[in-house]
C-alpha cells in the first residue's frame, strides 16, 4: 500500500492483479517467448496506478441449459462484477458454439437463437467476453451443459421387420426380436414394448402373440397357413416418460412386424373342379384321352410334386402319373362292361412325406361314360323280363304248350322268351317275324322291340291247333336289326306241345285195403305209401289228387293229395285202450273233376304207454332195535299177457336204501338189520324208502312209492363235549363278566333223553367261577362260564395268571340217569391297559433334511413304548413351527413334512427352502389305541428338523451408486480404486463368495476399445454377511490414456454346483493432460506444512477432489517477475470422472474472491499447466522490447484521460455518500430480508445489495481509497455448489456448500468450517447497486 502526495491511499493492484492477468493456457500448449510477456505482466500495475480502474471478473464457471428451450427464450445470464461500480459492462460471446445463442450486450442475458439437441451435442463451449470500456476485454471459456429432455421417441433399429415363421412353430417360441433405442437418458431412455394390433384383426389373432420386455415376440397359439399366410403386428415402443416443456411426456413409436407364415407339408393334396366325368365311344382306339384330373398341394407354400394313380383293379383305363390324363388302355365294349358308366378311383400322392412322416394323398371318383355304337344283333333268352340275366348263354330253342283248339290270340303257355339287343337307343331297335311249317297257325307279338322285350306266340287259326292231327307244332321267330346290315338277325325255334282234354275216370286196383298202425305213432308216420289210382288222360287230366273221407277222421289221419300215401296226423288220438280200429274211404280225383274211391280198414297195435298203478299207502312204526317186513302191491293196464303189463320191483338209491331189501317179482320188502333211532336225522325218527314198480315193455314205464318207517327212541347215548379241552381269558377286576362257553351234545333224539346239565368239579380256584346251562337245540347244550360277582380277580396278586377247572356234563332223564362226561377248562387272567405310552428319547434326536426336495420318502422314524401287555401305538403331529435363524418364518414349512401314524417322518414337498426356513419344530405325541383306563396319550414332545443348505443360489451383486475415478500418475500398486459388494443366500461354502476379474477393456474417448490384462486385481473380504471385492491396482497405469476402464468382475460361490454372476464397473481415468502446476512464493517446507490448508481452500473453490502429485522446489522460473520458490502439481477430479483443466481451474478461482484471497495468503502466485517449456533468451529480449514500446504508447493515451477520470471518480463517490445517509434513516426491522437466489444476480428482498449485505455505519470509512481486493464479495454465487454431471443426467442443485460426492465429504466439510458465519445485516430496499 502506498500514499500519494496528498496523503490518500493509492491502489497498487498487488498480487491480485498479477494472478488475475495470469491466464492459464491449454494443456500441453507450449508458450514461446515467455520473456516477451514479462513486460505485459507489469502493464496492469501501471494502468491501475495511473487510472485506478480494475478489470471486470466473471462470476460463473458452468451453465446448464435445457434442450427443449424455445427459440428466443432466456437461456442463461452472463454474470461478471466490477469493483468500479460506475463502469458499464458490455457482454459478448464468440466461438463455434455461439451459433446457438444471442446475448444482450448490456444485461448479459443470453437467449436461444438456434434449437438445441442434446443427442447431437451434449456439451457446448463458448467464449464469453466482458468489457468495462476501460480495461482490456476479459474472456471466459464457458462450458454449457445441455440438459436432457424427453424429446425423443424410441427409434426402432434395423427396420423393416420381416420374418418368415414356419406354421408348425411350437407354442411359446420366440419368433422375432425387435429393438428400439431412445437416445434420451435416464427414465426417458427405458423402452417398453406392447402389441397394439394384429392384422388381420380378430379375437383369436389378438391373442396369438405377445411381446416380452426385451422386445421378443412370442407365439401364444398355433399357426395355420391355410387360415392366414401373413400377419402384420403393430408394435408400440414407449419410453418411461420425462419432462418436456415442463410437462411430463411419454414418447412412443409404432412399427410393424410383418410375419410371413412358411407353409409346411401338413395337409393332403386336393383335387380341383370336382366332380369329374367324361365319355368315350366303345370303339375308340387305345390311348384315346378321356379327361384330365388336376390336384394341387394344399400346402401352397410347399407346392410339392404330385403323382396320380388309379386304385381300381381290372379297368380298361390308365392315368398319367405326372399329368393326371386318363386314357383308354384296353379295347372297350360297352355291352361287356357292368355299366356304361365306369367309376374310377383316382389317387393323388405328394412326392415327399409330410411333417408326420406319412404319405400325403387324397382320392376322387371319376365317372367315365362309354357311349354306344350299333355293333350287336338282337338275341333270344329263356327268362322272364323281370329277372333276365343277359350275361347267360343265348337260347335258340324254346318249348311251350297250348290246349288244342284254343281261341284266337291266346298265347302259347310255358314260353319265357325275351329278345334283347345290348346296344343303346335307336341302335337297339329290331323287328320280329315268324317262319316255319306251322307259322300260319300263330302270330308273334310284338312285332317291333327297342332294346329288350318279352316275345309271345298267339293263336292265329284255332282250327290248325288240333291234338288229334299233331301232338307237336314248330315255328321260327326271326329278330332283324335293320340298322346293322352286316350282323342283323337271330332265329329262335319254338316247339309247341298240344294239350289234350279230360275223358277218363281214375280207378283203384282194390276196392278194400286192410292196414295197421302202432298206437300213439308220431305225426307223419306212414301207414301206407302205395295206394294209387290210374287215369289214362294226358297232362292235367291225367293228374290225380287224393282225399280221405269222412272228414272227422282228418284230425287223426291225413293223406298225401298227390301220391295217395296215408299218414298219422295226431298220434295222441291213437289210443288202443280207447279205440282199437278205424274205417275210411280214399277218394281219387283227376284234373277234370272225375272221381274214383276205395275202402280202408285201419287196426291199432298196442304200445307200452301205461305205467304201473300202486295199490294202497305204506306207513310203518317200530321201536329202535327191531326189524320190519311189508308187501308192495301194484297193477298195469296195458294189454294183458305181454311184457307191457308184466311188473317188477326195486328200491331206489336214497338215505336209507342200504338198510332194506325187496323181492323184484313179488314186491316183498324187509330190513337188513335192527333199526337205530340215532342213525335217523329226522326229529321224529322217520325213515323214508322209495320203491319203484316198473313193467317190462318198451319203453319201460314205472311208478315210485314211498315207504315211511317211524323208529322210536331209547336213552342209550352219553353226553359228548364238542372240544377235548377249553381255554378262555378274562380281564382282571371284572366281577360277573362272562369267561367263555363250553358245549356238549347227546345223540339221543328225544328231548328228555338228550337233556344235559353242567357243573364245576371242586378244584383249586373253582369257587371263583359259576356255570349256567342253556339249551341251544335238540341234544345241543352250552355251559356259560362266568366270574363270581362276589369275587374280584387281581392280575397283580395272582401268582399264576390262570385257573385250571373241570366241567362235568350229565344226562338228567327222569327215568334213566345216563353217564357223565368231563372236560378240562383253563381260564387266563388278562391285564387291563391303563398305562400311558412314552416316546423314546433316542428317536427325538435332531433330523437333518436337505432342501429342495433332494431327499424323498421316510427321513426319520419315531419309536414309543407302553408297559401294558396289550397296546397299539400311533403317532400324532400337533403343531409345526418354522424358524429362520432365531426369527419366526411364519407357516411356510407347514406342509413340508408328514408324520405317519407308524412314526415315519416323510418329506411331503419339493419346495423345502433353507433360505426361507432352516429349522422346523414338530410337536407330537404318541397314542395307545387300546387304552381302557387312564390317559391314552404320551407327553407332548418336540422333534427338531434341521434343514441343510444346498448350493442353489447365485451370488447377487448389490447396486453400485458410486462413480469410480483413477488418476494413473498417483495410483500406486495395491491402491484401491473401486469396490463391489455381493451376497449369496446360501450358507457354508455355498454362500462363500470369491471375486475375480474376468476382463479389463479401456474404452477411449474416440470410441476405440482396447483390452488389457493384469491391470487390476480384486481382494475379497467379508463384512457382516456382505462380501466386498476391493478392486486394486495390480500394475502401473499408463498416464497418457484417456477414457474409462470397463472392468468385468465375477462373483463365484465355493460349492458344487458352482454358481457365478458378473457385473461391469466403469473406472474413469484422468490422464496427465489434467495435471496443473501451482506456483508458490513460499518455500517447499512452507507449502508442505500448509498443504492441507491449500487443498482445503482449493476444494472449497472448485468443489473437486484435489490429488497432489508432488511438491518441489522451482529450479528456474523465468516466466514471471515474481520469484516462485516452490511448485505443487495436482489433479482436480470430480466424482463423476471429469477433471478440471488449467482454464477451468483459473476461472473457478478468479470467480471466488474469498478463495482467491485465501490462496494468495497461502502463497499462490501462478497457475499453469503441468509442463512449461522455457523460452530462449533471444525470445525473452524481443518480448521485453515489444512490451516497453507498447507501454510508452499506452502511457501517452492514459495521461490524456487522467483529468476526465479523476473528475468522474469524485462525482461517483459523492453520490454514494448521499445514498448512504438516506439508508441510515430506515428501520432494519421493516426491511425485507432473504437469502439470495443461488446462481443469479437477483435477491429475495427487493432492492437488496450484495455489497451492503452487512452492517453499515455512516461514520465508517467505506474504503473507497483502499484496494478493492480487501472488500469481500458477498455475491450469492460465492456459495453456489455446482454438481458435476452424473452419467447423462445433468442437474443443478442450489444448496448451501455441500459435497458433491461421498468421497469429497470430509474435505468439503472441513473447508466449510473455516468460513465465517453469516452476519446480521441491514438491507435498504431503496438503495440499489446503481446508486454506488
Amino acid at each position: 500500500m502506498s500514499r500519494d502526495s496528498s496523503g490518500r491511499r493509492q491502489r497498487s493492484g498487488g498480487v491480485r492483479m498479477r494472478v488475475q492477468r495470469q491466464h492459464p493456457q491449454r494443456q500441453g500448449h507450449r508458450i514461446p517467448g515467455r520473456m516477451a510477456w514479462h513486460s505485459l505482466v507489469l502493464l496492469p500495475f501501471l494502468l491501475a496506478t495511473v487510472s485506478g480502474n480494475t478489470v471486470p471478473i466473471f462470476n460463473m464457471s458452468l451453465v446448464y441449459v435445457p434442450e427443449d428451450l424455445e427459440l428466443g427464450q432466456f437461456a442463461f445470464k452472463l454474470e461478471a462484477y466490477d469493483l468500479d461500480k460506475d463502469d458499464i459492462l458490455t457482454y459478448g460471446i464468440r466461438g463455434t458454439d455461439s451459433f446457438y445463442f444471442l446475448v444482450d450486450s448490456s444485461s448479459g442475458n443470453v437467449t436461444l437463437r438456434n434449437s438445441l439437441d442434446r443427442e447431437l451435442q451434449a456439451r457446448l463451449t463458448i467464449t464469453a467476453t466482458v468489457s468495462d470500456g476501460v480495461n482490456n476485454e476479459v474472456s471466459l471459456t464457458l462450458p454449457i451443459i445441455v440438459e436432457d429432455r424427453n424429446d425423443n421417441a424410441p427409434v426402432f433399429w434395423n427396420l423393416p421387420y420381416n420374418a418368415i415363421v414356419p406354421e408348425n412353430s411350437t407354442l411359446h417360441s420366440i419368433i422375432y426380436s425387435v429393438f428400439a433405442n431412445d437416445s434420451d437418458t435416464g427414465n426417458a431412455s427405458r423402452v417398453s414394448y406392447s402389441i397394439e394390433e394384429v392384422i388381420p384383426d380378430s379375437t383369436e389373432n389378438r391373442q396369438l402373440f405377445y411381446i416380452l420386455p426385451n422386445g421378443s415376440v412370442v407365439l401364444n397359439g398355433s399357426l395355420d397357413y391355410a387360415k392366414n399366410t401373413f400377419y402384420q403386428i403393430k408394435i408400440r415402443a414407449e419410453d418411461g416418460g420425462g419432462l418436456l416443456h415442463n410437462n411430463w411426456i411419454i414418447q412412443w413409436s409404432l412399427t410393424y412386424l410383418s410375419l410371413t407364415i412358411e407353409d409346411v407339408p401338413n395337409l393332403d393334396p386336393r383335387f380341383l373342379n370336382e366332380p369329374y366325368s367324361g365319355s368315350v365311344p366303345e370303339n375308340c382306339p387305345l390311348g384315346t384321352t378321356v379327361l384330365t384330373v388336376t390336384a394341387l398341394d394344399r400346402d401352397t407354400g410347399v407346392n410339392d410334386e404330385i403323382s396320380y394313380s388309379i386304385t381300381n383293379s381290372s379297368i380298361p383305363f390308365a392315368i398319367s402319373a405326372t399329368t393326371g390324363t386318363i386314357t383308354v388302355s384296353e379295347p372297350l365294349d360297352r355291352e361287356q362292361l357292368p355299366s356304361e358308366e365306369v367309376l374310377l378311383e383316382v389317387m393323388a400322392r405328394e412326392k415327399n412325406l409330410n411333417i408326420y412322416g406319412e404319405v400325403a394323398q387324397t382320392r376322387t371318383l371319376v365317372t367315365v361314360t362309354v357311349t354306344d355304337i350299333n355293333d350287336n344283333k338282337p338275341q333270344f333268352y329263356n327268362c322272364s323280363l323281370s329277372n333276365c340275366d343277359f350275361s347267360a348263354s343265348v337260347q335258340d330253342n324254346f318249348r311251350g304248350s297250348i290246349i288244342e283248339h284254343s281261341s284266337t290270340r291266346l298265347p302259347v303257355s310255358n314260353l319265357n322268351i325275351v329278345a334283347h339287343d345290348p346296344d343303346k337307343g335307336i341302335n337297339s331297335s329290331f323287328k320280329l317275324s315268324l317262319q316255319g311249317p306251322n307259322a300260319s297257325a300263330f302270330n308273334v307279338s310284338p312285332e317291333m322291340i327297342v332294346g329288350t322285350g318279352e316275345v309271345q306266340l298267339l293263336v292265329y287259326d284255332p282250327s290248325l291247333v288240333d291234338y288229334e292231327i299233331s301232338h307237336v307244332m314248330v315255328v321260327q321267330i326271326i329278330a332283324n336289326d335293320t340298322g346293322n346290315p352286316t350282323n342283323c338277325c337271330s332265329t329262335a325255334t319254338v316247339t309247341i306241345d298240344l294239350i289234350d282234354t279230360n275223358d277218363h275216370i281214375p280207378e283203384f286196383p282194390q276196392s278194400t285195403y286192410n292196414l295197421s298202425v302202432m298206437e300213439h305213432s308220431p305225426e307223419g308216420t306212414i301207414i301206407s305209401s302205395n295206394i294209387t289210382a290210374y287215369d289214362p288222360d294226358s297232362g292235367v287230366w291225367g293228374q290225380i289228387t287224393y282225399q280221405l273221407l269222412p272228414e272227422n277222421l282228418l284230425t287223426v289221419f291225413t293223406v298225401d293229395t298227390m301220391t295217395g300215401a296215408l299218414l298219422v296226423k295226431d298220434g295222441n288220438l291213437l289210443d288202443r285202450e280207447t279205440r282199437s280200429a278205424y274205417y275210411a274211404t280214399l277218394q281219387a280225383r283227376d284234373g277234370g273233376g272225375q272221381v274214383g274211391t276205395t275202402v280202408l280198414e285201419i287196426t291199432l297195435l298196442d304200445a307200452n304207454d301205461m305205467a304201473p298203478v300202486i295199490i294202497g299207502s305204506y306207513f310203518i312204526s317200530v321201536e329202535e332195535g327191531q326189524n320190519i317186513s311189508t308187501q308192495i302191491q301194484a297193477i298195469d293196464n296195458d294189454e294183458p299177457g305181454n311184457l307191457n303189463s308184466k311188473l317188477g320191483f326195486k328200491i331206489l338209491p336214497g338215505l336209507f336204501s342200504d338198510n332194506f331189501t325187496i323181492d323184484a317179482d313179488t314186491g316183498k320188502m324187509q330190513s337188513k338189520e335192527p333199526l337205530d333211532r340215532e342213525a335217523v336225522e329226522d326229529e321224529r325218527g322217520r325213515m323214508v324208502v322209495t320203491v319203484e314198480v316198473y313193467d317190462h315193455g318198451e319203453p319201460q314205464q314205472s311208478t315210485p312209492v314211498n315207504v315211511t318207517i317211524t323208529v322210536g327212541d331209547l336213552n342209550d347215548n352219553v353226553p359228548v363235549f364238542l372240544n377235548q379241552s377249553y381255554e378262555f381269558s378274562v380281564f382282571e377286576d371284572s366281577p360277573g363278566s362272562s369267561v367263555g362257553e363250553v358245549s356238549a351234545t347227546d345223540a339221543d333224539r328225544t328231548e328228555i333223553n338228550s337233556r344235559i346239565s353242567f357243573l364245576l368239579q371242586r378244584t383249586s380256584g373253582s369257587s371263583n367261577f359259576l356255570i349256567r346251562s342253556s339249551r341251544l337245540g335238540p341234544g345241543n347244550y352250552s355251559g356259560d362260564l362266568s366270574v363270581d360277582p362276589d369275587v374280584p380277580l387281581d392280575y397283580d396278586t395272582l401268582q399264576q395268571k390262570f385257573f385250571s377247572l373241570e366241567v362235568v356234563a350229565e344226562n338228567t332223564a327222569a327215568d334213566n340217569v345216563g353217564d357223565k362226561a368231563n372236560v378240562s377248562v383253563v381260564v387266563h387272567i388278562l391285564d387291563v391297559n391303563d398305562e400311558s405310552p412314552t416316546v423314546l428319547p433316542d428317536s427325538l434326536q435332531d433330523v437333518f433334511v436337505a432342501e429342495n426336495g433332494t431327499q424323498q420318502g421316510v427321513v426319520h422314524t419315531l419309536n414309543a413304548s407302553d408297559p401294558d401287555t396289550n397296546h397299539s401305538l400311533v403317532f400324532e403331529g400337533l403343531a409345526v413351527t418354522c424358524f429362520k435363524g432365531d426369527s419366526s418364518a411364519g407357516d411356510v414349512c407347514g406342509d413340508w413334512f408328514v408324520l405317519a401314524h407308524n412314526g415315519s417322518l416323510l418329506v411331503n414337498s419339493s419346495d423345502i427352502d433353507y433360505e426361507v426356513c432352516d429349522r422346523v419344530l414338530l410337536m407330537l405325541r404318541a397314542e395307545d389305541l387300546y387304552t381302557e383306563k387312564g390317559n391314552r396319550y404320551s407327553q407332548n414332545e418336540t422333534l427338531r428338523i434341521l434343514i441343510t443348505d444346498v448350493n442353489d443360489n447365485t451370488p447377487v451383486f448389490q447396486a453400485i451408486s458410486e462413480t469410480f475415478v483413477v488418476v494413473p500418475e498417483i495410483s500406486p500398486v495395491d491402491l484401491q480404486v473401486a469396490t463391489v459388494k455381493a451376497t449369496d443366500a446360501d450358507s457354508g461354502l455355498g454362500g462363500t463368495i470369491t471375486f475375480s476379474i474376468v476382463s479389463v477393456v479401456l474404452l477411449e474417448d474416440n470410441g476405440v476399445s482396447r483390452p488389457f490384462g493384469n491391470l487390476f486385481r480384486v481382494v475379497t473380504t467379508l463384512d457382516q454377511g456382505v462380501y466386498i471385492g476391493s478392486i486394486q491396482v495390480a500394475s502401473n497405469l499408463d498416464e497418457s490414456l484417456k477414457g474409462q476402464y470397463q472392468v468385468t468382475v465375477e462373483a463365484r460361490d465355493g460349492e458344487a454346483p458352482v454358481h457365478s454372476a458378473q457385473t461391469v464397473l466403469n473406472i474413469f481415468t484422468v490422464d496427465n493432460t489434467y495435471r496443473i502446476r501451482l506456483q508458490f512464493i513460499t518455500t517447499v517446507e512452507d507449502v508442505q506444512s500448509n498443504s492441507e490448508s491449500i487443498k482445503l481452500a482449493l476444494t472449497t473453490v472448485t468443489k473437486a477432489a484435489v490429488y497432489v502429485v508432488a511438491i518441489r522446489t522451482v529450479e528456474d522460473t523465468p516466466d514471471t517477475k515474481v520469484e516462485a520458490k516452490s511448485v505443487m502439481e495436482a489433479y482436480f477430479v470430480y466424482s463423476n470422472g471429469t477433471a478440471l483443466d488449467v482454464n477451468q481451474l483459473t476461472t473457478l478461482i478468479l470467480s471466488d474472491a474469498l478463495g482467491l484471497a485465501e490462496l494468495v495468503k497461502l502463497g499462490l502466485t501462478i497457475i499453469g499447466p503441468g509442463e512449461v517449456t522455457k523460452p530462449t533468451r533471444d525470445t525473452e529480449l524481443i518480448g521485453i522490447i515489444a512490451g516497453l514500446a507498447a507501454f510508452l504508447l499506452i502511457f501517452i493515451l492514459i495521461m490524456t484521460l487522467v483529468l476526465v477520470l479523476t473528475t468522474r471518480s469524485y462525482k461517483r463517490k459523492l453520490s454514494a455518500m448521499k445514498a448512504l445517509k438516506v439508508a441510515t434513516t430506515f428501520n432494519p426491522a421493516t426491511a425485507q430480508q432473504g437469502a439470495g437466489i443461488p446462481g443469479t444476480n437477483q435477491y429475495n428482498a427487493e432492492g437488496a445489495n450484495p455489497i451492503l449485505n452487512h452492517p453499515l455505519d455512516p461514520s465508517h470509512d467505506l474504503g473507497f481509497h483502499e484496494d478493492s481486493i480487501s472488500v469481500t464479495s458477498m455475491n450469492s454465487l460465492d456459495e453456489n455448489t455446482v454438481n458435476a454431471p452424473a452419467d447423462d443426467d445433468f442437474e443443478v442443485k442450489q444448496v448451501k456448500v455441500q459435497p458433491t460426492d461421498a468421497t469429497d465429504k470430509e474435505v468439503l466439510v472441513a473447508a466449510l468450517n473455516l468460513k465465517e458465519p453469516t452476519k446480521t445485516v441491514y438491507i435498504n430496499t431503496t438503495f440499489t447497486t446503481t446508486d454506488l
